[in-house]
């Protein structure tokens, strides 16, 4: 890898490996979930996230939480690189999703007192999960080109809203606690194998706007979501994230590669903890290059 004068920074949010982000020289910041009242935190207290050990505790009951980081540890993170004298490149998720960039903006104000001279930015990917994963894959892309920070946020203006992500929601208690999906509420209730449908919108906000009935008529109705919004899909890499539901995601990857060939390129991604405390086990969702999200 070719010497850069600034380095590229994300967080376990994107459903990357601390191994995949170490090959490709990408700075990792934990984000925590809370289990049994312990703050749990990625690639720190494991290096390996045990997912069906994970989703296993998740089918018996339990339900994590999460919490957002201090701006001293955003400092301890970034402090090493600003003294290096590198600028720094942040690709981090949906603002709109979590509380923790207000620790992250007083951080910063402290690290520009102290190196003035040091540039930080931050492409806002107004994601989670697969669809972040997706965007840092392709800003990883340009960062191996030689792109500029300026190059790269440029590109993000436009881009970053050129891939959607749609999913169900397996099980209604996950997502209820979290009070992170508007519009959920009126699908709240108690009818038998009721999934609605997710989709992450420009603002960065999941969003309810479809329902189903059963796993097999979700999957249905979210690979309808691709058929209508995909824009040359045969180009770009397809992302399908689980909640260590392997198999329903493959039968969607065969779903995709009937309809788009053989030749389509599918990744399939086991969502990180901090989100899969959200969404809860079993689910699946797609993320792809769209017309619009």
């Amino acid at each position: 890898m070719k010497e850069r004068n600034y380095v590229l920074f994300t967080d376990s949010d994107s459903d990357m490996s601390l191994q995949e982000a170490k090959e490709k020289g990408i700075e990792m910041i934990s984000m925590p979930y809370i289990v049994d009242g312990k703050e749990i935190y990625p690639y720190k207290d494991w290096e390996e996230f045990d997912a069906q050990n994970f989703y296993n505790l998740l089918r018996k009951g339990v339900i994590p939480k999460t919490c957002g980081l201090s701006p001293t540890v955003y400092v301890e993170y970034f402090e090493p690189f600003f003294k290096a004298g590198k600028d720094i490149l942040y690709v981090h998720l949906s603002e709109n999703m979590t509380g923790t960039i207000s620790a992250l903006n007083l951080a910063i104000e402290q690290l520009k007192e102290k190196y003035p001279e040091r540039r930080f930015a931050r492409l806002d990917c107004k994601g989670v999960t697969i669809i972040f994963y997706c965007i840092l894959k392709e800003v990883h892309k340009l960062y191996e080109e030689g792109k500029t920070i300026d190059e790269i946020l440029e590109w993000g203006k436009t881009e970053v809203d050129h891939f959607a992500c749609y999913f169900y929601a397996d099980d209604l208690k996950f997502f209820g606690k979290s009070g992170r999906v508007s519009g959920l509420a009126s699908f709240m209730g108690n009818i038998i194998g009721l999934r609605p449908l997710i989709t992450i919108s420009e603002k960065g906000k999941m969003d309810s706007c479809n329902k189903a009935i059963g796993r097999n008529a979700a999957i249905k109705k979210v690979l309808g979501y691709v058929e209508e919004l995909q824009d040359h899909i045969e180009d770009y890499p397809v992302y399908i994230g689980h909640t260590d539901n392997l198999s329903l995601a493959h039968r969607c990857g065969l779903e995709l590669k009937k309809k788009y060939g053989n030749g389509l390129h599918i990744e399939y991604v086991m969502v990180n903890p901090t989100i899969g405390s959200h969404c809860g086990p079993d689910c699946v969702g797609v993320c792809f290059h769209a017309k619009h999200r």
